[in-house]
């Protein structure tokens, strides 16, 4: 399995991003996985941004909502977030992370994915 993320930058509070992941080894396809976005600033854990079932089922996380979306292209196995206006607060290093073998809804926390990319930086100046 190999994830790799883009789109990562630098941007204006107000401005808006468009995150990707292409995840190989991984089937958009099946039933059971689960694909997420984690921010990690400068000596944060991660924490997650938004999550995707594969039944299409999403989670954000209170500050995303409304603001961010997350989806999936499963021809393409690519993974999205979009990102509207962003806040400097939403800077940090994104990481897309999944997991397959899951029942009824994405776990919970960073622990509990399998596989992680190496992360994109999105930077947001006030």
């Amino acid at each position: 399995v190999h994830l790799q993320e883009s789109g990562g930058g630098s941007v204006q509070a107000g401005g808006s991003l468009r995150l990707s992941c292409a995840a190989s080894g991984y089937s958009f396809t099946i039933s059971g996985y689960c694909m997420a976005w984690f921010r990690q600033a400068p000596g944060k854990e991660p924490e997650e941004v938004a999550s995707i079932y594969s039944d299409g089922t999403t989670r954000y996380r209170d500050s995303a909502k409304g603001r961010f979306t997350i989806s999936k292209d499963n021809d393409a196995n690519l993974l999205s977030l979009t990102m509207n206006s962003l806040r400097p607060e939403d800077g940090g290093l994104y990481y897309c992370a999944g997991t397959s073998g899951v029942i009824g809804a994405c776990p919970v926390g960073y622990g509990g994915f399998a596989h992680r990319g190496l992360g994109t930086q999105v930077t947001v100046s006030s």
